[in-house]
């Protein structure tokens, strides 16, 4: 996680996500995330970063949820070709690789999603982003930007 802090095996950071961004309950999660494999293209790999996987905000340090409860959002991140050709085009930071956040914000820029992370939103009671990257740019934020993942769904060969 952080120079700091000890490194946390994968079963330590799922109960993290599940107390701060499930309210404890691990079948939310569960159900979180088979909603997410219904409403996605086959193949499509999906990992959580940001402060569920951290607990503390990337920007300054803040602790989840430091704004009051249920205030701080899920970091979903897609990964797969198909997903991507959701985006629209102006709507990448890399072409073909790494998308624009889809949000309450911007919630134009890939319509086709919208309503599977508007659900999501009201299932887990916090805002809920999709952003939609490749399996090089997810490595790439980890390793050299300290912006750890955690895997919920892998990728399939379809991806």
């Amino acid at each position: 996680m952080s120079e700091d802090e000890p490194e946390m095996t994968g079963e330590q950071i799922r109960e993290r996500i599940v107390r701060l961004g499930f309210g404890g309950d691990a079948r939310r999660l569960d159900e979180f995330s088979e909603k997410l494999r219904a409403g996605l293209p086959a193949g499509t790999g999906v990992a959580l970063r940001g402060s569920v996987v951290t607990a503390k905000r990337w920007e300054d340090g803040a602790p989840f949820d430091a704004d009051g409860p249920c205030t701080s959002d899920l970091d979903v991140t897609l990964v797969g070709k198909k997903v991507m050709d959701y985006w629209d085009e102006e709507a990448f930071y890399i072409p073909a690789l790494h998308t624009k956040p889809l949000g309450d914000k911007d919630p134009h820029i890939a319509p086709g999603l919208n309503p599977l992370r508007e659900a999501l939103q009201q299932m887990v009671g916090r805002p809920v982003n999709f952003q939609a990257t490749s399996d090089l740019i997810l490595y790439a934020r980890d390793v050299l930007f300290s912006q750890p993942y955690f895997t919920l769904i892998e990728a399939g060969e379809e991806a």
